[in-house]
């Protein structure tokens, strides 16, 4: 098959292969089709996109953008055709929009396209083919991009622009002789069709007709071939009903990284080689320099001509007509990086790469959902964003709150536009968002258009389904939480019907212990966002009574694995229930009273694990139930020579292990410590052969410090006082220095109040009006007077 250079000169269609995304092509496109100005532009891209390319001429259309074809009935099946301001199919549009010329994709429609999408591969399509990786390596490259960019993007423009194409349409026809469909068959299916619209096309503007596509489509479309044949092939295709859209894209999108079959490199360095006029590595070292300065690194105009000067020196050495990227990048690397890496990952992700995040016009069709939540960005001034970004909301202002519950929203309807990070504040007025808005949430949007056309109401619909299918008391709790985040109000009595009713059925302590912990955060933030949460309440206080009893016995007999799993669970039960409140009318035999008397029967039972027995007298020892004599008690007993040792390491990992200042203990504590200390000179060797790993994990959990402190403390032996006041150890204190604990009183009158944290009634206290009243005098947390937000204290401090 051969492929001549067909052009209007010999009676034929102009046929420009180029490279999608390549710079280099755009250009020449451009100065081809200024030299041949042909009557009609036809491009490799869907037919149904026809209605949609006039938007291409509107001023609000900023590329990079995409054409987004989705299945009707199942948005989720889509596909994408990116475009760039350097993507030749891009410049083609233009070009027609702005000369009058007609413009017309030509490619197999996507309802044939999605359909196929669906159909198993066929497994002898044989090894797939890269034309450029090809053709590089016949000339002796090993990088196809430099190759690419030697004979194409630093070439000179042409005294015939057609003759460029004419080349790479011979090398291609060569290819297509050796390989054949290049292990791509359905390529034979698209370009029948090509053939019938350039015919179609040929007959109503007769040979002023130009044709961009990929070079590798070319010698097919040059080629002889029957009607009948091309009509055979497409005999019988499956269809879909499909829409399509133009939808923002970005340059990150394009890289090849992303996953994007058609994606290169470097589209960031790219769009500089397409839009610099002249002298681009000058160009782009400046911009190097502007980013390296804005992140305070000391670079000078002596960095950049050095720079520039290394890069042309490098390219000589290495043969090549300009400086490319390698020879841009090294240069950089040696010049404003001093050798380092770590700086030019930096050029990599904003530079090479770029962030650049294209818009469309309003007119653009769209489902009403988009529309929706277009308008609600604008109104909340939350703008989609391409560089990931951190968001802080305050939940105090309107703004933020707003910003708050739309995000919430999305992520309930699978749309994950932002990821909620840890607060730097523990205080419930607070969030943290991590934002980044990808091309593929368009698709996300689509979907989710069948359940509302508006956030809140998709957004209620979803929830209300959700809690109708779920099954897991865990799954329900969790949906009611993300229903009061999202301020979904007629989502909410939905899901709490579907919680009572679970939580009634459901016996499994486990189950019961997942469910609770959300249950109180449900409330904590129902009293911070000012939502009802009645009905809540009285699930929870219900929950929490029935794992008071049931947990002793589902705690008995657990193997290792059981064991570790539940103690994960009593000690989310635990935080859950000092949050929540007491019922009105509960007495002195409260539920945190009952749960520290759970506490105490896990804690003294033999038939329980020993890791749940540590952990239950920590947790009392933590709150104050018991104090350090009866600590060392049950330390005592489960470290005496009667228990394995395998157990009594547990009970050690279980009293001391984690991140709950069990490091700390030991260091203070010089009774627990030299118990622990005397159980293990005590081990016997082959036992302690068993029980090193478990140690091993309890103590490696602790800070570098604390392990540094309890090995001195070991390495020095038990404390010798020699007389009063004398300390037992250096750096350790023989009492309490009264004067300096006393300097901090003066700042805790300031948060607190004057009269202490337990006199709520005096008016010369600071209160803040913000928390809603709470006639028990505690806060969410259930600690009498204390605000739960460091800020809030210097607030009210003021």
């Amino acid at each position: 098959m051969t492929a001549p250079a067909a052009t209007h000169a010999t009676g034929g269609p102009l046929l420009l292969g180029v490279r999608h995304h390549g710079p280099g092509s755009a250009r020449a496109v451009r100065a081809a089709l200024d030299a041949a100005r042909p009557a009609a532009v036809l491009i490799e891209g869907p037919p149904e996109g026809d209605a949609l390319l006039a938007l291409a001429a509107d001023e609000a259309m900023r590329p990079p953008v995409a054409l987004l074809a989705h299945v009707v009935d199942d948005p989720g099946r889509a596909a994408f055709w990116p475009m760039a301001e350097f993507s030749p199919e891009w410049v083609a549009i233009r070009w027609a929009l702005d000369h009058g010329a007609r413009v017309r994709f030509i490619d197999l429609p996507a309802a044939h396209s999605l359909a196929a999408a669906e159909e198993p591969a066929q497994e002898d399509a044989g090894p797939r083919v890269d034309p450029i990786g090809a053709l590089a390596e016949a000339a002796g490259y090993d990088d196809p991009e430099r190759w690419w960019e030697d004979v194409v993007e630093h070439r000179g423009a042409a005294a015939d622009p057609r003759a460029p194409f004419a080349a790479l349409a011979e090398a291609m026809a060569v290819l297509r002789e050796t390989y054949g469909d290049g292990g791509h068959p359905r390529d034979l299916i698209r370009e029948a069709h090509m053939r019938q619209q350039l015919r179609a096309t040929t007959r109503e503007f007769g040979s002023e007709v130009a044709v961009v596509c990929g070079a590798w489509h070319v010698p097919a479309l040059a080629g002889k071939f029957t009607v009948a044949a091309d009509r055979a092939l497409l005999k019988g295709l499956p269809k879909v009903r499909t829409e399509l859209t133009w939808v923002p894209w970005t340059h990150r999108r394009l890289a090849r990284r992303s996953g994007y079959g058609a994606g290169i490199a470097s589209p960031g360095w790219y769009g500089h080689l397409f839009a610099a006029a002249d002298r681009p590595v000058e160009r782009w070292m400046t911009k190097v320099a502007g980013l390296l300065r804005a992140e305070d690194r000391q670079i000078s105009s002596a960095h950049v001509i050095e720079a520039v000067r290394l890069a042309g020196t490098l390219a000589a050495m290495r043969g090549r007509p300009l400086p490319g990227l390698a020879e841009t990048t090294d240069a950089v690397r040696a010049v404003m990086c001093e050798g380092s890496d770590v700086p030019l990952g930096l050029i990599q992700d904003r530079l090479i790469v770029g962030d650049v995040l294209g818009e469309v016009p309003d007119a653009a069709p769209a489902v009403p959902l988009q529309r929706d939540l277009v308008r609600t960005q604008r109104t909340l001034r939350l703008k989609p964003e391409a560089l990931e970004r951190e968001l802080e909301l305050d939940l105090r202002k309107e703004t933020d709150a707003g910003r708050s519950r739309l995000l919430h929203r999305l992520s309930l309807l699978g749309i994950s536009w932002g990821e909620q990070t840890r607060a730097r504040s523990t205080g419930t007025f607070r969030e943290n968002w991590r934002l980044r808005w990808e091309p593929e949430l368009s698709v996300r949007v689509a979907e989710a258009g069948v359940w509302g056309t508006t956030v809140l109401g998709a957004a209620t619909a979803k929830a209300e389904s959700e809690a109708a299918a779920a099954s897991a008391l865990g799954a329900i709790t969790a949906l009611a939480e993300r229903c009061l985040l999202a301020e979904l109000p007629d989502a909410l009595p939905v899901v709490m019907r579907a919680l009572a009713d679970r939580a009634a059925l459901d016996t499994d302590v486990a189950h019961l212990a997942q469910a609770l912990p959300a249950l109180a955060r449900t409330l904590r933030y129902g009293d911070v966002r000012g939502t009802t949460t009645a009905g809540l309440a009285e699930v929870a206080a219900g929950l929490a009574e029935r794992i008071c009893v049931g947990l002793p016995p589902a705690c008995a007999a657990l193997d290792a694995d059981g064991a570790a799993e539940m103690r994960t669970h009593v000690d989310a039960v635990h935080s859950a229930i000092g949050l929540l409140a007491d019922p009105a009318g509960a007495g002195p035999d409260g539920l945190r009273e009952r749960w520290s008397a759970v506490l105490g029967r896990l804690a003294s039972r033999e038939t329980v694990p020993g890791v749940l027995r540590g952990r239950a007298v920590r947790l009392l020892l933590d709150d104050g139930r018991i104090g350090s004599e009866d600590a060392a008690r049950h330390m005592g007993l489960a470290l005496s020579p009667g228990t394995a040792p395998a157990d009594a390491a547990a009970w050690i990992e279980g009293f001391v292990g984690g991140a709950s200042g069990g490091g700390m203990l030991l260091v203070h504590d010089e009774r627990l410590r030299d118990l622990v200390d005397g159980w293990l000179t005590s081990v016997a060797p082959e036992a302690f052969t068993d029980v090193l790993p478990l140690l091993r994990r309890t103590f490696a959990a602790y800070e570098a410090g604390v392990r540094r402190t309890l090995g001195e403390l070991v390495r020095r032996g038990p404390a010798v006082r020699t007389g009063p006041g004398e300390a037992s150890a250096p750096g350790f204190g023989t009492a309490l220095d009264a004067a300096r604990a006393d300097a901090v009183l003066p700042l805790l009158a300031l948060l607190l109040g004057p009269d202490g944290p337990g006199d709520t009634d005096d008016p010369a206290r600071p209160v803040d009006p913000r928390r809603p009243a709470d006639p028990n005098g505690t806060d969410e947390l259930g600690a009498p007077g204390i605000l739960d937000d460091p800020n809030d204290l210097v607030e009210v401090g003021k």
